[in-house]
């Protein structure tokens, strides 16, 4: 048996070239983050800064609504209301051209009663409230309402460029968008913060995530601020992103599919009264003026005027079937005889439960009553997130949280752009560079194939999350591409 004997290693010979090895994961999955948050978050934080800003204005908009519209809102007579088949003769008076629709009676002394009427010269989902003291029937004035919120101009104009730049549903797609990419941009700035945080606290044994540190250098201190800032408020950012998406063009029909499919869905009162007779005549001096000989939309608005008559009695079934006893309350005016008045609770500060009831005012029957602690749990989270959302749910503290998020997370999308700024060069005026490409290639495949995989579900289900993304991905491999190419100089 030989032996050979093994030579010792030149240190003078270069040895055998090879594969680089691969970086830990976990610093190919930071790089990856920091990637995306960076591109990300300099992409849409205009679009995010847009929904920021007049989401924080919508927020405070519903106290703004009870000073800028006093005249309106605040009844100025004393005494006992009258009844609500007056009111609402007192608003038709008014407005005699247009259809009543639905009422909602004044929610407590000192309030005036709301009168909607069919106008078709407003917008979809909005009709024109007519004001009504209920104690002296004085008409207080008239204003355009949207929405079951029941949203006054202001608050309803804010929504508007909340919503879609007054831009329609085309412009829909700005507010998508920033929603789709906050819940990403927050959760991989959390992960880059912790993921720092802890490498720093094994370093030197400091490094706090929720507090502010002002003891490093300029740019340290930006980026310091940015993320504990962030750290508090991220919860709520991931809330906003998620409830903003229902509402949304694209992914929220996706959602609602999906709550159709399992049962999570808001269901509605019944007001069907098949087999109901036909009304013969009017009620309480409300008369058919003519019946049949008049044109439809005249026939259709005596009818609704002769139903209205019945709004007290309709509302006095609903509170003795629980419905409305101690909360604003709106009353819906049916189209004819064969529909039941519906009567809903009011979203109201501090109302978690709005419950509805189909009454039938002519037999004195209760058709049906909706109650918010019978629907799906997701469907009773889904409203109360909505709620919470629209700063509804807890009144003007719900506001004042909302608006000042909406502050926070302008201040940091500030700072955000001045750690970009501050990566620039010594001595030139251009923003400091991207993260460094290559990240995704540092990662094993399993990873890759699991990343890619849940890119693509969560692309699909949202889509203007994916597409872009996907936009982006082709153009920096591209650009990658590009560059390896080009000749060196």
């Amino acid at each position: 048996m030989s032996t050979t004997p093994v030579q010792p290693a030149d240190p003078a010979r270069p040895a055998p070239a090879g594969p680089a090895p691969r970086p830990p994961v976990s610093v190919g999955t930071t790089r990856l983050l920091r990637r995306l948050h960076f591109y990300a978050g300099i992409l849409v934080a205009p679009f995010l800064l847009i929904a920021t800003i007049s989401g924080g204005l919508y927020a405070l908009a519903p106290t703004a609504e009870k000073v800028i519209y006093r005249a309106q809102l605040h009844a100025e007579g004393t005494g006992p209301a009258q009844s609500i088949a007056a009111q609402i003769d007192a608003a038709r008076a008014a407005r005699p051209d247009l259809t009543v629709t639905a009422v909602r009676p004044a929610p407590a002394p000192g309030d005036t009663t709301r009168v909607l009427f069919a106008d078709p010269g407003l917008p979809d989902s909005t009709s024109l409230a007519v004001f009504v003291d209920p104690a002296t029937l004085k008409v207080q004035g008239e204003l355009p309402t949207y929405g079951s919120s029941g949203s006054l101009p202001v608050r309803t104009w804010i929504d508007g460029v909340h919503r879609n730049l007054q831009l329609g549903e085309t412009g829909r797609l700005y507010s998508e968008f920033a929603a789709s990419w906050l819940w990403v941009i927050a959760l991989a700035g959390v992960a880059l913060w912790v993921i720092g945080r802890r490498k720093r606290r094994r370093a030197t044994g400091t490094g706090h995530l929720l507090i502010i540190d002002r003891s490093r250098s300029v740019r340290e201190r930006t980026l310091n601020r940015h993320a504990v800032l962030g750290m508090w408020i991220v919860v709520v950012l991931l809330f906003l992103s998620a409830t903003g998406l229902t509402w949304s063009r694209l992914a929220g029909a996706n959602i609602t599919e999906l709550r159709q499919s399992l049962g999570w869905t808001q269901p509605s009162v019944s007001t069907s009264l098949a087999g109901a007779p036909a009304a013969a005549g009017g009620h309480e001096g409300h008369g058919d003026h003519g019946g049949a000989s008049l044109p439809q939309d005249a026939s259709a608005a005596a009818t609704a005027a002769a139903e209205a008559g019945y709004a007290d009695t309709a509302l006095a079934l609903a509170r003795s079937a629980g419905v409305g006893r101690s909360t604003a309350v709106q009353i819906s005016i049916p189209e004819d005889a064969q529909t039941a008045f519906t009567v809903t609770e009011v979203r109201d500060a501090w109302q978690f439960s709005p419950d509805s009831a189909a009454v039938d005012p002519r037999t004195g029957t209760v058709v049906d009553v909706n109650r918010f602690a019978d629907w799906p749990l997701m469907a009773r989270a889904a409203n109360l997130g909505i709620a919470l959302h629209m700063g509804i749910l807890f009144g003007l503290l719900n506001q004042i949280v909302l608006a000042l998020v909406a502050v926070i997370l302008t201040v940091m999308i500030v700072f955000g752009y001045r750690m970009w700024w501050q990566r620039r060069r010594r001595g030139t005026h251009r923003p400091g560079r991207a993260p460094a490409r290559g990240a995704l290639r540092e990662l094993p495949w399993p990873a890759i194939a699991v990343i890619a995989a849940v890119a693509v579900a969560v692309g699909w289900f949202v889509p203007l999350l994916g597409w872009p993304l996907l936009a982006f991905l082709a153009v920096d491999v591209a650009a990658g591409l590009w560059q390896r190419r080009r000749p060196a100089h």
